[in-house]
């Protein structure tokens, strides 16, 4: 089973917590499918041409049919020519892939387990930096000693958020807008125990 590391007041390792023995059955593909469908939902979808069919003009038959010697011209909207249309090239089209909420459930729950089998998620009762200095901020992060971490909390408090809000290397969110993407693409995870409690929680 899978063990997330608590942490003090002080953030010093105190204990573990283990999380729900059914988050190892867990396939991996489920988090795979979230995470496309998730990157797919980001895509601007707005690169697009017209067709022959589409581009203005065209409605008078530049030359004749026969006398000039080349070739027969129908219409400039033909791709053929300066203005004409474009063959075969983009248009607007959907890229979202559905992912139904059993599969999210499992994928958020899969990106939780992976970062406690990695010892990179880190339980504490609070996050609240009262000072609102950046320096505090960097002071905690310092003590779990990992490249970039995902905070979630349960409310985000003006002082909190004031002294996280320049560090680039942390991404702070609230219970409600946490998904599998955030969870995998982070190097390690600084959650309240509230929220790791819900989120664990056995349908």
């Amino acid at each position: 089973m899978s063990k997330a590391i608590v942490l003090n007041a002080k953030f010093e390792n105190s204990g573990e917590v283990v999380l729900p023995a059914s988050f190892d059955e867990i396939n991996k593909h489920n988090l795979y499918l979230y995470v496309k469908s998730y990157l797919s939902a980001l895509r601007s979808n707005t690169s697009a041409v017209k067709t022959r069919a589409e581009v203005s003009g065209g409605g008078k038959k530049p030359k004749a049919q026969k006398g000039s010697g080349g070739a027969r011209w129908g219409s400039k909207r033909s791709p053929l020519f300066v203005g004409g249309g474009v063959i075969f090239g983009p248009t607007k089209r959907n890229y979202e892939q559905k992912v139904n909420k059993k599969q999210k459930a499992l994928a958020l729950k899969y990106a939780l387990n992976a970062q406690a089998n990695n010892g990179s998620l880190f339980v504490v009762d609070s996050l609240a930096v009262e000072s609102g200095k950046t320096k505090d901020a960097v002071a905690v992060l310092s003590k779990l000693n990992k490249r970039d971490t995902l905070i979630i909390v349960d409310s985000i408090d003006e002082k909190t958020y004031l002294s996280f809000r320049n560090l680039k290397n942390c991404y702070m969110i609230e219970k409600q807008e946490v998904n599998a993407y955030l969870l995998a693409v982070y190097h390690s995870v600084l959650i309240e125990k509230s929220v790791l409690e819900a989120l664990t929680k056995e349908a």
